[in-house]
């Protein structure tokens, strides 16, 4: 009865952290709603922000309310934050997963590649001047987009052999490959000194370009592989002990490996193509959720993603009042957080290990 009763309290405690997670979830996308550099008042954003709701908006009169308050809520800032939500999520997501199945802790979502490969899209697009709209997502996110993809397939063609995948080689080649895209980046950079700034302030990250058609591009690609990799969470519980285990219980490592690293490099590159490169979201968060849910990937990839949309919903949200009218990159905001916190958490292990 006592196991029992130990099991009961560990899954209502799983249960709490989700709903309490999700409470702040919605809390800080109203809250990062009402606040901005305009001139609007927090109670004038407030009613522009319910006037949309549905079962709501009927009781909020916002007629004698100028035309470009509402567009400021739901035109400027409300994309801006579903983007920087659903980004947080996806890299979260992924953070989780390359962790599982790479079986390296300090596995982060930019770990094959991708990054580097959207940076060179977008740097390449800025260089050639390319600043026309295309299908909602802008010359320079598609170019990045396209990037991104074709390096994580570069990167998977040099690692595997026959049809073995190993997770070393896959580390090593992506950041091989990595480094030599940055090498090439910073001499189209030294070559282009007008151009150095645009590409600079993108790889920074930055949620300031948002819109709505960029928010749906990301949910298409986001939501679907989410819910992939998330139907693979047993199997990448058990890899995550060992191939030679999961091979033992009938799990075809390979093939699923495979599939996760499809999903999450999509998953990747939709969100550096419309924000930039934003570091330390898929590392610190899936390991601060770790703590609270333990590895079981069933609770920790949800827990991840909404605490990955929290966290990146709140550092963009400093990234554009603590300097306003100006805006800080996001990206800064997240090292800044997130580096210190990281250590802080290497700290704790390190004592933990020395004390066992």
């Amino acid at each position: 009865m006592t196991q029992e009763n130990n099991q009961n309290q560990k899954q209502n405690k799983k249960i709490y952290w989700f709903l309490l997670l999700t409470i702040i979830l919605i809390l800080s996308i109203f809250l990062s709603a009402l606040t901005g550099s305009a001139g609007l008042s927090i109670w004038d954003s407030f009613r522009m922000f319910i006037s949309e709701i549905p079962f709501f908006g009927k009781w909020v009169t916002i007629a004698e309310t100028q035309t470009v308050y509402h567009k400021i809520v739901w035109e400027i800032r409300m994309p801006r934050i579903m983007m920087a939500g659903l980004t947080g999520y996806g890299l979260s997501i992924v953070g989780v997963a390359f962790q599982g199945i790479f079986k390296n802790p300090l596995a982060d979502p930019h770990i094959l590649g991708t990054s580097s490969g959207a940076a060179l899209g977008a740097t390449l697009a800025i260089m050639a001047g390319s600043l026309f709209p295309m299908t909602g997502l802008g010359v320079i996110g598609a170019s990045a987009f396209l990037t991104s993809i074709l390096t994580v397939l570069l990167v998977y063609r040099i690692a595997c052999t026959g049809n073995r995948l190993s997770s070393v080689n896959m580390i090593l080649t992506g950041t091989a490959v990595s480094m030599m895209l940055s090498a090439f980046i910073s001499l189209m950079m030294s070559l282009n000194h007008d151009q150095i700034e645009k590409v600079y302030l993108w790889t920074l990250g930055s949620f300031s370009a948002a819109g709505w058609e960029k928010v749906v591009f990301l949910f298409i690609l986001i939501l679907p592989s989410s819910l992939g990799i998330l139907f693979f969470a047993k199997e990448l519980d058990v890899i995550s002990t060992g191939d030679e285990t999961a091979e033992s219980l009938g799990i075809d490592t390979v093939r699923v490996r495979k599939l996760i690293i499809l999903l999450a490099s999509l998953m990747v590159a939709a969100c550096v193509s419309v924000s930039g490169i934003i570091g330390f979201v898929g590392l610190v968060v899936p390991h601060v959720m770790r703590m609270i849910s333990g590895p079981k990937n069933k609770i920790l990839l949800p827990l991840s993603g909404a605490g990955g949309a929290v966290f990146v919903i709140v550092c963009d949200t400093l990234a554009r009042n603590l300097i306003a009218p100006s805006e800080l990159p996001v990206g800064v905001i997240t090292a800044l957080i997130g580096a210190p916190y990281f250590v802080i958490l290497l700290q704790r292990n390190k004592r933990k290990l020395g004390n066992g």
